[in-house]
């Protein structure tokens, strides 16, 4: 089943990360303002803040494969659908169906994922989970970049669109799922307590950055760099791979809970400096800080998920991580408006360094309060 979780993953993600970079440059070409940009990559990020603990709650209690099958062929009509529209709203529209979509293929893998106990080394299990999350948007940058230099980013999206059907296939593999009921009360204890609302914070902190990738980043390379849809697809996949190394540098350590603590806020220490230290004028220092930003989002991506599986019990995890991951996406709806809006009117490069600085901010805040200190096993 394990395997099966990772195939999923990674077709998903080279999918739809390549979509996300691709689009603001659609958009552009379609003569969308930076607001229309912003408030269509937040329509994204709308949809898990609605839809993440309902999601996480059926996975508790009803389906976790089902879910994951309609979200993948849905994700595919929606692929079909944003190659048809050149209006702002309808696409923002569009995107709001994607990221319901996204939102129950994210949750219900990690439910998924979270729930099983065949690897008993939490940094192996989280490090190649999160390997096989990163290592799908490298392929798709480079893939994505040649087919819509030469064919464009319709016949991309329509490439993908007969792809998410295929991944269903992985389904058949997995074995007989098990639930629990559960009640509300059991949710609302589990998050609303001075621990866990300190690491929400902490999520939403580090969720802003991520509204920075979804607007301003492909115009950034394009204008600082004049690099086109494939250079810059190049430059980001390369730079990706740091992220998937990161990973599964992780995956190869003993567990030992105080020295993932430190790595974790290593990890976002190094993403805020990348962040800050890539706006550079010569592409090829900007690309080795960048590296420097995806090897720190790969640690704190691994064990981020490492500490959120041991927070919460595996019988109730999928609706408590629900409620985690629609704090995170409120911060990347916040960051999303917010640094589009900074990029596109006082320069692109401003979103980064703002952001890097919050994340360094973010890593202080949690070794000294937001980051959990180990409690024993669940």
């Amino acid at each position: 089943m394990i395997r099966r979780v990772h195939i999923i993953n990674f077709l998903r993600k080279l999918t739809l990360t390549t979509v996300l970079f691709l689009a603001p440059l659609h958009f552009l070409k379609l003569s969308f303002s930076g607001l229309e940009i912003g408030l269509i990559v937040s329509g994204f990020s709308l949809a898990p803040i609605v839809f993440s603990f309902p999601t996480g709650w059926m996975n508790d209690r009803l389906s976790m494969k089902k879910v994951i099958l309609v979200a993948l062929v849905a994700q595919g009509l929606v692929f079909v659908f944003i190659g048809l529209i050149r209006n702002a709203g309808l696409m923002a529209f569009a995107f709001l169906l994607l990221g319901i979509a996204n939102n129950a293929l994210d949750v219900s893998a990690n439910s998924l994922y979270y729930k099983d106990d065949t690897e008993p080394n939490p940094n192996r299990k989280y490090g190649v989970y999160n390997f096989w999350l990163a290592v799908g948007p490298p392929i798709g940058f480079v893939l994505g970049g040649l087919v819509t230099l030469y064919s464009g980013f319709r016949t991309l999206l329509a490439a993908f669109a007969v792809l998410m059907p295929l991944a269903a296939l992985a389904l058949r593999g997995f074995g007989r799922e098990k639930f629990s009921v559960v009640s509300l009360r059991e949710y609302r204890s589990n998050v609303f307590n001075k621990q866990t609302l300190a690491f929400s914070a902490f999520l939403f902190v580090l969720a802003l950055h991520w509204g920075v990738e979804g607007t301003v980043y492909g115009p950034f390379l394009r204008a600082r760099f004049g690099l086109n849809d494939l250079q810059g697809a190049l430059y980001m996949a390369l730079a990706y791979l740091g992220l998937a190394s990161s990973s599964l540098a992780l995956s190869r350590l003993p567990f030992d809970p105080s020295r993932n603590r430190r790595l974790l806020l290593l990890g976002m220490a190094l993403s805020g400096a990348g962040l800050i230290l890539m706006v550079q004028a010569d592409v090829r220092l900007s690309f080795l800080f960048r590296v420097v930003h995806e090897c720190g989002d790969g640690l704190m991506g691994a064990l981020v998920l490492l500490v959120i599986s041991r927070l919460f019990e595996k019988r109730t995890i999928g609706g408590s991580a629900g409620l985690l991951m629609t704090i995170q996406t409120g911060g990347q709806m916040t960051g999303a408006l917010a640094f589009s809006s900074i990029g596109f009117r006082a320069g692109l490069q401003y979103p980064f360094y703002i952001a890097g600085a919050l994340l360094a901010a973010n890593a202080a805040f949690g070794l000294y309060y937001a980051v959990p200190r180990e409690r024993g096993a669940r």
